[in-house]
């Protein structure tokens, strides 16, 4: 791990009813690091991701994000907390169809109480980090795969997050369009500093972060 910890767990433990998911996992990132979180379907990587990202509470155990103890918060500080401070990309981008890609962008800023002219600016940025300039007044339909899910990076951005979580966010891609999507992950890295925690199956994606974790029936191996 390099940097300055941005986000730590431990002793993370959660069951649906029998079934053990995650046993006592531990966990952390530095800050501007990529890692890769792998392992067969089972092992307990979603599972772990969403307990990171805080939309999922744990049985036991312990999340700081930024050196916040998100789970000792209350459930309206920590849906503020997570608005604010914790970026999410799954496999479907989730776009909201009836919006453009700029106000897509803008939304989660303007949830968080920026001001219209505020997060128009930090879209229209982000928009060009990510290299869809010119297509901020097309809506999603109007979008190729790969160009949506640029966009839904983008928003999971616009309000700077501590982390950025990515589930299978190539899933869904083509190889020429995956490639494109994760070079993007390692250039925001570059540029903006930003932490990212990826759970995928792609070995290419896992062999291109800084570490990669191998989960098998709820632990690291």
């Amino acid at each position: 791990m390099t940097g300055n910890t941005i986000i730590s767990a431990n002793g993370i433990c959660k069951s649906f009813g029998a079934l053990k998911v995650l046993r006592g996992v531990d966990f952390a990132a530095g800050e501007g690091e990529v890692v890769a979180i792998t392992g067969a379907s089972g092992a307990g990587k979603t599972t772990l991701l969403q307990i990171l990202g805080t939309l999922s509470t744990p049985d036991s155990g312990r999340v700081l994000i930024d050196g916040t103890d998100v789970f000792s918060l209350s459930s309206r500080e920590l849906a503020a907390f997570r608005g604010r401070r914790i970026g999410f990309v799954f496999q479907f981008h989730h776009l909201l169809p009836e919006f453009t890609a700029l106000e897509n962008v803008m939304i989660p800023a303007l949830i968080a109480g920026r001001s219209s002219k505020d997060a128009t600016a930090a879209a229209h940025a982000l928009l060009h980090e990510v290299g869809l300039d010119a297509r901020a007044s097309h809506k999603p339909s109007e979008l190729s795969g790969g160009e949506q899910q640029r966009v839904a990076i983008a928003r999971a951005l616009i309000n700077r997050p501590a982390v950025l979580f990515a589930d299978e966010p190539t899933g869904n891609l083509d190889s020429a369009t995956k490639d494109e999507i994760h070079r993007l992950f390692f250039s925001l890295r570059d540029r903006l500093g930003q932490t990212i925690v990826i759970v995928t199956h792609d070995p290419g994606l896992a062999s291109l972060c800084d570490r990669t974790l191998t989960m098998r029936d709820g632990e690291f191996l």
